[in-house]
């Protein structure tokens, strides 16, 4: 099956590094044209050079905080003025920040639903009515399991995600009707940077904290970010044309609700 993304415009947060980079380069692979928003200018000039070598979209970088309104607004603003349209919306902003309950601050709280949930409701504010109007739009969510099957310790995260999972079904009953179809993709276990950093941090080599990882899920494996990246291209483009309001895991068999 041939995807094609040719003609079509994408914003990707978080796209400097990780699923957000996977996503982008696989989008530009496929023919669109990416903005890949971050904070730190340097990372995304060196991810843009990476995504743009994987296909002939153009790929332009925008540093901006999706955490506060402005930077929601000064991202979004940048991608149009640089493409004229956004038709494809990945909200993939976000760390997977947990704790006890009891040692969450109010700050804490604020500054997961700023970062990963109001970051998609604002960008998505901003989409939906050119989507709409144009009668072509995509919005995808990165989430993860725990939006499903949360645990203990697992806040503020797994609330945070819930909560995006929420929105993807409200905002994908409104955009149906126009075409603008709407659906969360939930991470499980995927070999990206925020692995790479905890094995650091535990003086643990990466491969052995993956096989350790692997060895616990039903594939015996984790997952690479290609194969999530993959699944975001299919639903971004006419192929997936027929999916909307889904929560799709990608996880190798992990979350016990599917």
């Amino acid at each position: 099956m041939q995807i094609s993304l040719d003609g079509r415009n994408a914003l990707v947060t978080g796209g400097s590094l990780g699923l957000g980079r996977a996503i982008a380069a696989e989008f530009c692979e496929a023919g669109a044209n990416v903005a890949i928003v971050a904070r730190r200018q340097e990372i995304l000039d060196e991810a843009a050079t990476a995504i743009g070598s994987s296909g002939n979209g153009r790929v332009v970088t925008i540093a901006a905080d999706v955490g506060s309104a402005k930077g929601c607004i000064d991202a979004f603003g940048a991608a149009e003025q640089a493409f004229d349209q956004v038709d494809i919306l990945v909200n993939n902003a976000g760390t997977s920040a947990t704790a006890a309950f009891e040692e969450i601050s109010d700050d804490d709280w604020q500054h997961d639903f700023d970062l990963k949930l109001f970051a998609a409701i604002r960008l998505s504010r901003l989409a939906l009515p050119g989507m709409k109007q144009r009668r072509f739009g995509r919005i995808i969510n990165t989430l993860n399991t725990g939006a499903k099957a949360p645990l203990g310790g697992s806040a503020p995260t797994a609330v945070t995600r819930a909560a995006g999972m929420a929105l993807t079904k409200v905002l994908a009953n409104e955009g149906a009707a126009h075409n603008v179809l709407v659906n969360a993709m939930l991470v499980g276990r995927i070999r990206s940077d925020q692995w790479v950093q905890r094995a650091a941090a535990d003086g643990v080599e990466i491969e052995d904290y993956y096989d350790k990882m692997g060895s616990q899920l039903p594939m015996g494996r984790l997952g690479t970010e290609e194969e999530f990246a993959s699944l975001a291209c299919l639903l971004a483009s006419d192929r997936g044309g027929y999916i909307t309001g889904t929560a799709i895991n990608v996880d190798g068999g992990l979350c016990p609700v599917v």
